[in-house]
């Protein structure tokens, strides 16, 4: 089992969102058996907050829904959970390295660091651009389903890890 966690600032807009388009992606392809994703934030702020209003809108434009989700925070142990731990700018990285302690293992990094336009995915609670995260995050997890395609062949194969 790939085992996946999206952060963000403060786990109510750019990772749930990740958290739920991945999960998307994953069921369309008939891999969500493989898969364990989630999402958490380096802050305190929104903690039990659900996903920010205009966030859960623009996923169910795309018939995605994310009931039910409410934020959660990063913790050190996460690193030894998850296979991946994605944070949607540099900032939330260098937050992400300072909660977990380091990254020995190279599981940290951005979202968007798997497409072929590595850059940080800009926060909508200050931009109002929930359409541009939308777009971002949709290349985001995409480019890594399609990595995680090349790097565990049995995923193309759809037959179990």
């Amino acid at each position: 089992m790939i085992k996946i966690l999206f952060v963000c600032h403060g786990n109510i807009c750019r990772s749930p969102m990740a958290e739920f388009v991945m999960k998307d992606l994953v069921d369309k392809a008939g891999l969500s058996c493989q898969f364990e994703i989630a999402s958490a934030a380096t802050s305190s702020e929104e903690l039990g907050n659900p996903v920010y209003p205009p966030a859960r809108r623009k996923l169910a434009e795309h018939g995605i829904s994310c009931a039910g989700k409410t934020a959660v925070r990063l913790k050190p142990s996460d690193y030894g959970k998850y296979d991946y731990l994605l944070g949607a700018e540099g900032r939330n990285v260098t937050n992400m390295l300072r909660i977990l302690g380091g990254d020995p293992e190279g599981k940290v990094g951005r979202i968007l660091d798997f497409s072929s336009r590595p850059r940080d995915i800009a926060d909508p609670w200050y931009t109002g651009d929930f359409q541009r995260t939308w777009e971002d995050l949709a290349e985001g997890c995409q480019a890594l389903l399609d990595h995680l395609r090349e790097e565990y062949p049995a995923l193309s194969s759809e037959k179990p890890l």
